[in-house]
């Protein structure tokens, strides 16, 4: 048999305070595509430049270039689930490789890196064929 309570025993929500809790720092979860190949360290995949990944997104606490905050990101293997990480580079449009792959050499490097490799080329060639350039400068 069901007890009965008077009306004024009963329980109101409204009653109670409103207690306001500050809402916990997670990482931002975002969905970023690979800028460069990488090769998974653990089991040996490669995985290609352009692959999307949801990945978690922190920014990295005291760097900054000329302003900008580095970020890095975390992500997952599509193989065997292990945890890589990238970060950013401001001071050129470029990731690095932080910890749970190796960068694999893309055949198409951006215009500029390819322009700046080819001048510091030619200027070693340059040096190595003057051979009276060190006698010169002492």
């Amino acid at each position: 048999m069901k007890e009965m309570y008077p009306p004024e025993l009963h329980f109101e929500s409204s009653y109670l305070p409103r207690v306001r809790r500050r809402p916990m720092k997670q990482p931002a979860k975002v969905r970023i595509m690979l800028p460069m190949s990488i090769r998974c360290n653990t089991c040996g995949n490669h995985i290609s430049r352009g692959t999307t990944f949801s990945s978690r997104k922190e920014e990295v606490v005291g760097e900054t270039y000329l302003g900008n905050q580095r970020f890095r990101f975390y992500f997952q293997c599509t193989e065997c689930s292990a945890e890589l990480a990238i970060k950013t580079q401001p001071q050129a449009p470029d990731c690095v490789v932080e910890s749970g792959a190796t960068r694999v050499q893309d055949s198409a490097l951006p215009s500029f890196l390819v322009v700046e490799d080819e001048k510091r080329r030619r200027e070693a060639d340059d040096e190595m064929r003057d051979v009276m350039k060190p006698l010169r400068n002492s």
